[in-house]
């Protein structure tokens, strides 16, 4: 099936200044929603706490939840809705982690009960240990940073044939970031110092596709960030396995147009040629990039409408990282690249 014509001819890198100015609109929209907001809204998984789901069999005020966990004595409760309007459900959120023998959940359905008179369907509780949520956020953030190595790895290999200087690189990147993170030095400036020096590396050793994709890769998992933040939803586990999705389904798009480039520029070309094969190679491959995202995203359009409110933020990060993870393939990744090759 083919969307657009073969012989389509879009000038996409004489629109590069355009593509670069939004993305860094967006950056700095997310940069700054992070800043105000001291860092994405962390759910129990990564900050501890208890999270309680109730049910009520009509519609209750939370004021009158909230006069009812007052009297528990509990630490940073939070009331929300979470559903339908109509399906009369709420979150309870508390920074408190006593275990289930402890009857915690018990014990808010009975002070709810009285401040509302009416009895509480618990759906879901969800109890995470301080210490525990720490080193989730750890490991997580661990988990995207050598994700985004090894692709590098890889792609160095496939495109360029420099599996050893780029597996060398990578290689003493993760073991000093492994061995840092033991003397508990701050592990998102961590991560970030060890992105920076990385991207500075391959910049230096001519790593010209790994570059692209790293950039590309580090732009789409930063704005889906950013955008969580900005509108103020949980980030949780289930996210941060969206992340890692998007980071592997936007590398897919960027490999896609990458072997296209490689079998154009083939045979030495001069630089001054190198812009048209650019561009060549990115019209021949979009009808199957807007047809993949297309499809993926007709089915993240189910999961967001119809899946339910559970795996309705999983659903909205993806739906973000499709869309952005197509567009850096074509307007971030690819001008990286020829970047690199007009260096030389």
């Amino acid at each position: 099936m083919q969307l657009i014509k073969s012989d389509i001819n879009i000038d996409f890198l004489g629109k590069q200044k355009i593509g670069f100015a939004l993305s860094l609109i967006l950056i700095i929209v997310s940069m700054g929603s992070l800043i105000i907001h001291k860092g994405p809204n962390y759910g129990i998984d990564f900050v501890g706490g208890t999270l309680v789901q109730v049910k009520f069999s009509q519609n209750v005020a939370i004021s009158d939840i909230r006069k009812g966990l007052t009297q528990l004595g509990l630490k940073d409760v939070s009331v929300q809705d979470f559903g339908q309007a109509e399906d009369n459900e709420y979150l309870i959120r508390t920074s408190n982690s006593e275990t289930m023998e402890n009857n915690l959940a018990a014990s808010i359905a009975s002070s709810i009960k009285e401040s509302t008179g009416i009895a509480p369907n618990i759906r879901r509780v969800e109890m995470v240990g301080p210490q525990v949520g720490e080193d989730l956020k750890k490991k997580a953030l661990l988990a995207i940073f050598y994700s985004l190595l090894f692709i590098t790895i890889y792609i160095s290999g496939r495109f360029e044939l420099k599996w050893m200087l780029s597996g060398v690189t990578a290689g003493a990147l993760m073991t000093a970031v492994y061995f840092l993170s033991i003397f508990n030095v701050s592990m998102p400036f961590l991560i970030t110092a060890a992105l920076v020096i990385t991207l500075a590396l391959y910049w230096f050793l001519s790593l010209k596709f790994a570059m692209g994709a790293i950039v590309a890769l580090i732009h789409d998992v930063f704005i889906t960030v950013g955008i969580f933040s900005l509108l103020n939803l949980d980030f949780s586990l289930p996210i941060i396995a969206a992340l890692l999705t998007i980071i592997g389904y936007s590398l897919n798009d960027t490999i896609i147009v990458f072997d296209r480039i490689r079998e154009n520029i083939k045979g030495g070309q001069s630089k001054d040629l190198f812009t048209e094969l650019f561009n060549k190679s990115i019209n021949e491959t979009l009808s199957r990039t807007l047809l993949t995202s297309f499809t993926t995203l007709l089915v993240l359009f189910a999961l967001f409408f119809l899946g339910g409110e559970i795996i309705h933020n999983f659903a909205f990060a993806m739906i973000i990282g499709v869309i952005i993870g197509t567009y850096s393939s074509i307007f971030v990744a690819s001008p990286i690249v020829l970047a690199a090759h007009n260096r030389g």
